[in-house]
């Protein structure tokens, strides 16, 4: 137990937990953003052919006094994949205004090259 404990106290020292929590509560944040510009603006216009900004009270099968909200689930997968386009829209933006993407392709070439050259000389 106590090598445990001198275990984690080691890790808690050696970790950047003020990083880590700096970016989780920046997540947190960038979370509501997403969430907020899915749901008030880009929802209401998916929506705009139902006259309704979400799908909730639509689609409902009553069996007996079950209510199984099929509109629902529509409105919780749309906003999910809705989600994740504008989360990738905003990654594909971040990497090529700080030139991520060519970087990364450019450090892959040259290892992939550097593989080549040590399988020449080792052959």
């Amino acid at each position: 137990m106590k090598s445990f404990l001198a275990e984690f106290k080691t890790f808690i020292s050696k970790g950047n937990l003020l990083g880590i929590a700096v970016g989780f509560v920046m997540g947190a944040a960038f979370t509501a953003v997403i969430n907020s510009l899915v749901e008030n603006v880009i929802m209401p216009i998916v929506a705009i052919p139902f006259g309704e900004p979400n799908f909730d009270s639509a689609l409902i099968i009553t069996i007996n006094d079950a209510q199984i909200r099929l509109g629902a689930f529509l409105t919780t997968f749309v906003t999910f994949v809705l989600t994740a386009f504008v989360l990738f829209l905003i990654l594909k933006a971040y990497n090529k205004s700080t030139g991520s993407e060519a970087a990364g392709a450019d450090t892959e070439i040259s290892l992939l090259r550097e593989i080549r050259d040590q399988m020449r000389q080792g052959s």
